[in-house]
């Protein structure tokens, strides 16, 4: 299983898993009032599931010559698509950024 934290600006806003089933969930944190990460997940009080990572998290993924550059310069593979978006999107455009759940 791996997890990774998601934040809106700054704050925790929810975390995101990847089952060893290959299923993705995504929730929000409880105690959570800001804004939503994305209009795809409005409501706060539900577990979102996916069999592949949900499009707005893997859209934050970078494309081209800056992935290839990730996936040399790191030895990541580029099939695995939590392990790019953790290393990644720390500090991706936009309020969303993604960190390692430890």
């Amino acid at each position: 299983m791996t997890r990774a934290r998601v934040f809106v600006n700054d704050t925790e806003a929810g975390i995101l898993t990847e089952e060893d089933s290959g299923l993705y969930t995504f929730n929000y944190l409880k105690d959570y009032e800001g804004p939503i990460v994305s209009l795809t997940f409005a409501n706060k009080d539900i577990t979102y599931t996916s069999p592949f990572l949900f499009p707005f998290f893997d859209g934050l993924i970078p494309e081209g010559w800056l992935l290839n550059l990730f996936v040399k310069n790191w030895k990541l593979n580029i099939n695995d698509r939590m392990n790019l978006l953790i290393n990644c999107c720390k500090d991706c455009i936009g309020n969303v950024r993604i960190e390692k759940y430890e």
